[in-house]
């Protein structure tokens, strides 16, 4: 199927219907992130004696952990019956339904569960969510439209604290879950109303068993996207089970958290796009490494923040390493994704991803309970590690282009 790209911003119709959709799912399932390390402290935890910031860790690492590790099975499944919406609206509907269910929460116990379906809901979304963006973009304008995909995304993520920490702290922890549940409950309206299948040439070998974790679709090129992803998203949630702390050592309130979080997506949102553009031109790879450095950096110091303003502009500086990780790795993966793979294929980038959130606030709460600037760190270490294993490995998917005189382009 041909589908018409906008060479100004890399988009279609595709593209833009299922971003909007994820804004919108994005605002309710940030809605959580400042709202469930408040929950946390106010629910019995009779079977888990640890300290908070261990259960706030551990609660937001299991929707990670169970998100991750069923990616490639639901990725499997979208190339088996070659069909991606059907697998986003059921992953919707199941975020959803558990959303509105912590209003019914009593105890810890309570939210592991819940949490635990939150994960298989996101899934079975995101792998046929990356699937489809890759089937509907063409390489030459992909980075942008990866831009337009992940800006709606971070758009989402900023509005959804902020709308969280206000709801909370105005209403209470009841109005925060019927706002989140509400925005999903409008992405899948979306979804159902606006986006059509792009069905794929199926590229398997005949004779060739159909296989969930296949070898075959496996390379440097995915496994360092992936790895790319894996160290984005532990900088991004890191903080998150350290609320409660911050707030004390900072004297915030749990608006003015809310906000720090949100800085981070706000520079994401401004150069999200152009960087995702100029990887079309330039190449993935520099942009990939220049993020995890300068993310690097500006981790590492987190914890050495002592007021709210020191800690919003270091979360502007990771937003801008971020927006050189996120679209030029999902750009490069698609590129190097085969027709009737991209789920399976995919699906180890939106899993480095899940893994990333799982891991990242277990670490920090963890951690934490040594010296509270350690897993800042321990994390910054590896983002420059993990540079320096791409640089090496990892191979580049775009020739760059200049210009030359008489509007001519060279391409090298």
């Amino acid at each position: 199927m041909k589908i018409r790209i906008s060479e100004s911003l890399g988009s279609n119709r595709i593209v833009l219907a299922l971003s909007i959709a994820r804004l919108a799912d994005a605002v309710g399932n940030s809605i959580l992130f400042i709202v469930i390390p408040l929950y946390v402290a106010r629910l019995p935890a009779p079977w888990f004696p640890w300290p908070e910031s261990v259960r706030a860790g551990v609660l937001i690492s299991i929707y990670g952990l169970v998100n991750a590790f069923l990616q490639p099975f639901s990725g499997a499944l979208t190339d088996r019956v070659n069909k991606r919406k059907p697998f986003i609206q059921g992953g919707l509907i199941l975020m959803g339904a558990s959303t509105l269910a912590f209003i019914f929460a009593s105890r810890f116990t309570d939210l592991l569960v819940l949490r635990t379906v939150q994960g298989v809901g996101v899934a079975l979304t995101i792998p046929a969510s990356m699937a489809l963006m890759a089937a509907a973009s063409s390489k030459e304008t992909r980075g942008g439209s990866m831009g337009i995909y992940s800006t709606a995304r971070m758009a989402g993520f900023t509005t959804g604290p902020l709308v969280g920490g206000l709801l909370y702290d105005h209403f209470g922890f009841n109005m925060a879950f019927y706002a989140g549940a509400f925005f999903i409950l409008l992405a899948s309206i979306l979804v159902q109303l606006m986006i059509k299948e792009v069905p794929t040439e199926i590229s398997v070998k005949e004779g060739r068993p159909f296989q969930i974790i296949d070898r075959h679709l496996l390379n440097a090129g995915i496994l360092g996207a992936g790895l790319a992803t894996f160290m984005m998203a532990c900088a991004f949630s890191m903080m998150t089970p350290l609320e409660t702390e911050f707030n004390a050592r900072l004297h915030e309130t749990a608006l003015d958290f809310s906000i720090a979080f949100s800085a981070l997506m706000v520079s994401r949102l401004l150069l999200q796009i152009p960087l995702g553009r100029l990887s079309d031109r330039y190449g993935r790879k520099l942009f990939i490494i220049a993020g995890l450095v300068v993310t690097a950096f500006s981790t590492a110091l987190l914890g050495e923040a002592r007021t709210t303003v020191e800690l919003i502009a270091l979360r502007v500086i990771q937003g801008v390493g971020a927006a050189g990780i996120a679209a030029p790795t999902f750009a490069l993966a698609a590129d190097l994704a085969k027709p009737g793979g991209e789920g399976r294929q995919m699906s180890i980038i939106t899993m480095g991803f899940g893994l990333g959130i799982a891991l990242g606030p277990l670490m920090a709460g963890l951690l934490a309970v040594l010296e509270f600037d350690l897993p800042f760190l321990v994390v910054g270490l590896m983002l420059i590690a993990s540079a320096g294993m791409i640089y090496h490995s990892v191979p580049e998917t775009v020739q760059r282009k200049t210009r030359l005189r008489g509007g001519k382009r060279l391409t090298h």
